[in-house]
C-alpha cells in the first residue's frame, strides 16, 4: 500500500514537472516581452489542454501585453468565476484594468485586494501604481513605501518610486512650485545615484526657473558616456540662450554637431542639428540658418522639429506666414503637438489676428490643460486689451524762467479687439518768473481707434482745448487723425493729421496760434540689426507761417538683452517767414546727432531706460554750436494690474522758444488696469 501511494505521488509529480516544462517555452517568451509569440504559443497549449489555469493565466497575459486588454479581461473574468479566491487570478484580473487605462476601476479592487493581502507584495505595489496612474501621488509614495518594505530589494517598487517622484515633481513645477519639485527629484538619487531621469528633469526645472549656471551644473553631472555628453551639450546650449549669452551657445552647438557625428545615433543626430540651427536664429544667422532648413527639409520632408525650426525662422525675420504654414503643417501632422498649437498661437498674434490668437491659445490649453506658458500668452494679451486708466504728472522749466505743470489722466477701453475707445483730460499751467505771465489750458479728447485689417488701423480724435490768460480766455477745436499701417515686413507708415494750440509757455498760448499738422512717419527694419526711421511734417498755422521738418535716424541695433542701439541723427527745419521776437522760426536749420539707446530689467519686475545724444546744431548762417540731450527712467510692475514709472529729460537742443535754452521734464506715471479682464473675453472664452 505504501509503495503504491510512493509510486502515485512520483506519477503526479512528473506529470507536473512535464506540463511545468512542456510551457517553459512560453514563460520565456513573456519574460523578454514577446508578447505575440506568447500568445500564440500559449493558445496552441491550451487546445491541447483547455482547463490549465497557470496556461489560461499566461495567455491572458499575452492577450492583454499585445494590445488587447478587453479581451484579457474577459479571460481573467471566466477564471475568476471559477477561482474566486485565487490571489494570482485576481491580481491579473486587475492588472487588466491597469493595461486597459481604466484606473478609477482598478483603484477600488486594488485597494481591497491589498487589504485582504497586506503581505502579497504584487497587491500592495499595484495598489501604488494605480494610485499613480491616477496622479494620486502621496497616498501612491505612502503605499509604495509598504511594498518597498516588504521586499527591500525588489528593484521594480523602487523604480515605481522613481517615477511618482517624477510626476509628483511635475505637478509641482507646474503649479510654479519648483522647490518642492527639486526636493521631489533629488530624492531619486537615494535609490538610484545620478540617476539621467532625475538629472534631465532637474536641468529643466533649473531652466524654466532660469537659473542657467545650475542646469549648467546638472547638466555636466548628467554627461558619464558619449552619447550622454551630447545630449549634455545641447542642454548646455540652451542654458546659455537662457542666460542671454547667445555667442557661447552657438560656439559649444558648432562643437556639439562635429562631436555627433562620430556616434552612429540618428535620433541624437537629430536633435543636435535641432539646437544647433536654433543657435543660429538666435544669433542673427539667418542666411545660414535658411540654408541649413532646406537642406533638413530635403532630408526629414515630414519631421515635425524640421517644420518647428522653418516656423522659428520666420518668428525671428517677421515672415509671419512662413510660420503659420508650417505650424499648420505641424497640426495636420499631430492635433496634440504642442509646438504646432502654441506655436501657431503666437505667429497669429504676430500677425496681428488676436481673435484666432485666443483661439489657438485655448485649443492648447485643451490638449495640455493648466499649461503654464499657454497661461501666460492668454494673460499677456488680456493686459493688452483689458481697460485701464492711467496718470501722468509732470514738472518742466527751461532757462528762460518758464515753469509748467501738467496732470493728464488717460481712459483706454477697447470694446473689442478691434474696436478701442479713449478719453483723456489734461490740465496745464504754465508761468515766467520775470514777465510774470502765466496762463493754464484744459484739454478734453475722445478718441477711437478701429482696426481696418490686421496691421492696419485707423486713429481719430476730436476735442476742445479751454485756455485762460490775463482775465482772458478761447477755446478752439483739436484733431488727430491717423492711418497706421505696416505695407510690408519690418516697416512701419503712420500718416497723419493734427490741429493743436501752440502752449509752450504763456506768451505763445496768449497768441493763440493754431497749427495744422500733415505728417509721415516711416521705419524700415532689418535681419542684420540696422534700421532707419524717417520723419516729414508740413505745419501751417494760422499766423499764415509755415513750417517744414526732416528727421531721420539711421541706427544700429547692437544687443538684445539689454537692448542697446546707437545710430546717427539729422534734423532740417525750414519756416516761411522769421518771427524770432515770437517764437524760434529759422529760415533753416540742421543739426546732426550720435545717440545711443539702452533698455533692460533690473529684475523681473523693474526695467530702466537710458537715452542720450550729442552734436551739433547750425541755425542759419550762425557757428555751429554743441548739443546735448538726455532722458532716464524707471518702470517698476507692482502686479498684474498696477504699475508706476518715473522718468527725467533734459535738452539743449533748439526749440520752440529760441536756440540756447536748456529744458527739463520730470514726469512720473501710473497706470491702473480697472477691470480684471477684456470687456470681451468671456463671449471669445465660450
Amino acid at each position: 500500500m505504501r509503495n503504491s501511494i510512493t509510486l502515485l505521488f512520483i506519477l503526479i509529480f512528473s506529470l507536473l514537472h512535464a506540463q511545468e516544462n512542456s510551457m517553459q517555452k512560453g514563460f520565456s517568451m513573456l519574460e523578454v516581452g514577446d508578447f505575440q509569440e506568447a500568445e500564440v504559443f500559449f493558445d496552441s497549449y491550451l487546445k491541447t489542454d483547455p482547463d490549465n489555469k497557470t496556461a489560461k493565466l499566461c495567455y491572458g497575459r499575452a492577450v492583454g501585453l499585445s494590445g488587447e486588454p478587453e479581451k484579457a479581461n474577459k479571460i481573467f473574468a471566466s477564471l475568476l468565476k471559477k477561482y474566486p479566491q485565487d490571489f494570482e487570478v485576481q491580481i491579473n484580473y486587475n492588472e487588466s484594468f491597469l493595461w486597459a487605462k481604466k484606473y478609477l476601476v482598478a483603484k477600488p479592487l486594488y485597494e481591497k485586494l491589498a487589504k485582504e493581502n497586506p503581505d502579497k507584495f504584487g497587491a500592495v505595489l499595484g495598489y501604488a501604481n494605480t494610485l499613480s496612474n491616477l496622479k494620486e501621488y502621496p497616498k501612491a509614495l505612502e503605499v509604495v513605501e509598504q511594498a518597498i518594505a516588504l521586499q527591500p530589494e525588489n528593484e521594480s517598487a523602487k523604480v515605481s518610486k522613481k517615477y511618482m517622484n517624477l510626476g509628483f515633481a511635475n505637478y509641482y513645477v507646474n503649479k510654479q512650485e519648483y522647490k518642492k519639485g527639486l526636493k521631489l527629484l533629488n530624492e531619486i538619487f537615494v535609490d538610484f545615484k545620478e540617476d539621467k531621469d532625475a538629472l534631465l528633469n532637474i536641468a529643466n526645472v533649473h531652466l524654466i526657473m532660469k537659473n542657467s549656471d545650475k542646469a549648467i551644473e546638472t547638466y555636466k553631472r548628467y554627461a558619464t558616456s558619449p552619447k550622454d555628453s551630447i545630449t549634455a551639450l545641447n542642454g548646455i546650449v540652451l542654458a546659455h540662450h537662457i542666460g542671454e549669452d547667445d555667442k557661447t551657445a552657438l560656439k559649444i552647438s558648432e562643437f556639439t554637431v562635429e562631436k555627433v557625428y562620430k556616434l552612429a545615433d540618428d535620433e541624437l543626430l537629430e536633435k543636435t542639428y535641432n539646437r544647433y540651427v536654433q543657435a543660429l536664429i538666435w544669433n542673427n544667422k539667418y542666411k545660414i540658418a535658411r540654408e541649413e532648413i532646406a537642406l533638413l527639409k530635403e532630408k526629414y520632408p515630414d519631421r515635425n522639429w524640421v517644420s518647428a525650426l522653418s516656423a522659428t525662422y520666420g518668428m525671428y525675420t517677421a515672415d509671419f506666414k512662413l510660420s503659420l504654414s508650417n505650424y499648420d503643417d505641424i497640426l495636420k501632422r499631430d492635433s496634440a503637438s504642442f509646438d504646432g498649437n502654441l506655436g501657431k498661437a503666437n505667429a497669429l498674434f504676430a500677425s496681428d489676428k488676436i481673435i484666432p490668437a485666443y483661439q489657438a491659445a485655448f485649443q492648447t490649453l485643451k490638449v495640455f490643460k493648466g499649461q503654464k506658458d499657454a497661461l501666460g500668452f492668454i494673460e499677456k494679451l488680456n493686459i493688452k486689451y483689458t481697460p485701464y486708466v492711467e496718470e501722468h504728472v509732470a514738472y518742466t522749466f527751461d532757462n528762460g524762467d518758464n515753469v509748467a505743470f501738467s496732470s493728464t489722466t488717460n481712459f483706454n477701453v477697447p470694446i473689442t479687439t478691434k474696436l478701442n475707445t479713449t478719453l483723456s483730460y489734461q490740465f496745464r499751467t504754465t508761468d515766467n518768473s520775470v514777465t510774470i505771465n502765466s496762463a493754464s489750458t484744459h484739454v478734453l479728447i475722445a478718441g477711437i481707434w478701429y482696426k481696418l485689417l490686421p496691421k492696419t488701423t485707423v486713429k481719430a480724435s476730436l476735442g476742445i482745448n479751454n485756455s485762460s490768460f490775463s482775465g482772458e480766455s478761447y477755446v478752439q477745436p483739436v484733431i488727430d487723425v491717423k492711418l497706421e499701417m505696416q505695407p510690408f515686413k519690418l516697416q512701419n507708415l503712420t500718416l497723419g493729421y493734427t490741429r493743436e494750440l501752440q502752449s509752450f509757455n504763456a506768451e505763445l498760448i496768449e497768441r493763440e496760434i493754431v497749427m495744422n499738422h500733415f505728417g509721415l512717419n516711416y521705419n524700415l527694419g532689418t535681419n542684420f540689426k540696422l534700421g532707419w526711421y524717417t520723419q516729414l511734417m508740413h505745419t501751417q498755422q494760422s499766423d499764415n507761417n509755415v513750417r517744414n521738418i526732416l528727421f531721420t535716424s539711421l541706427y544700429y541695433n547692437l544687443f538684445k538683452k539689454p537692448a542697446f542701439k546707437f545710430g546717427l541723427n539729422f534734423q532740417y527745419i525750414t519756416f516761411q517767414d522769421q518771427v524770432p521776437t515770437i517764437y524760434f522760426s529759422p529760415e533753416k536749420y540742421m543739426a546732426f546727432e550720435l545717440f545711443g539707446d539702452l533698455r533692460g530689467n533690473f529684475s523681473e519686475k523693474t526695467t530702466y531706460m537710458l537715452s542720450a545724444a550729442s552734436g551739433l546744431q547750425k541755425v542759419e548762417d550762425d557757428d555751429f554750436s554743441v548739443i546735448f540731450r538726455a532722458e532716464a527712467g524707471v518702470k517698476h510692475q507692482f502686479n498684474k494690474r498696477w504699475s508706476a514709472d518715473f522718468y527725467a529729460k533734459y535738452s539743449n537742443i533748439a526749440s520752440a522758444t529760441a536756440a540756447g535754452f536748456e529744458f527739463t521734464e520730470i514726469g512720473f506715471k501710473v497706470k491702473w488696469l480697472f477691470l480684471k479682464e477684456p470687456l470681451f473675453y468671456k463671449n471669445i472664452k465660450k
